[in-house]
């Protein structure tokens, strides 16, 4: 028995490795609200200051916006991005549906 437990676990732990498309959090923001996701792709835009700020990734099934903690990735960057998802975010008047708060992110 105590086999089957070690092998559930290294597979819910490589399964919890993967990236997660955008379209998936985009079409069902319930599922992943407040849960950490990887996801993958360029960004196309970026702004920040040393201390944070906020850039979008888009993968090849759609957008999401993310808040930095730190030095934001310049666009055009192919990057990875560990982050915790939100949604109804509004900053600076601006509207945001899914947004993704940025654990953290590495470039490619």
């Amino acid at each position: 028995m105590r086999g089957k437990s070690y092998v559930t676990a290294v597979l819910l732990l490589a399964a919890g490795c993967g990236s997660v498309k955008i379209r998936q959090i985009a079409n069902n923001p319930a599922k992943y609200h407040n849960r950490d996701v990887r996801v993958e792709g360029t960004v196309t835009r970026s702004a920040g200051i040393p201390i944070g700020g906020y850039y979008s990734v888009r993968d090849d099934t759609g957008t999401i916006h993310v808040l930095a903690n730190g030095m934001v990735p310049p666009r055009g960057s192919e990057v990875r991005v560990k982050g915790r998802v939100t949604s109804g975010v509004t900053v600076m008047g601006r509207g945001f549906g899914a947004l993704l708060h940025e654990r953290d992110h590495k470039v490619k």
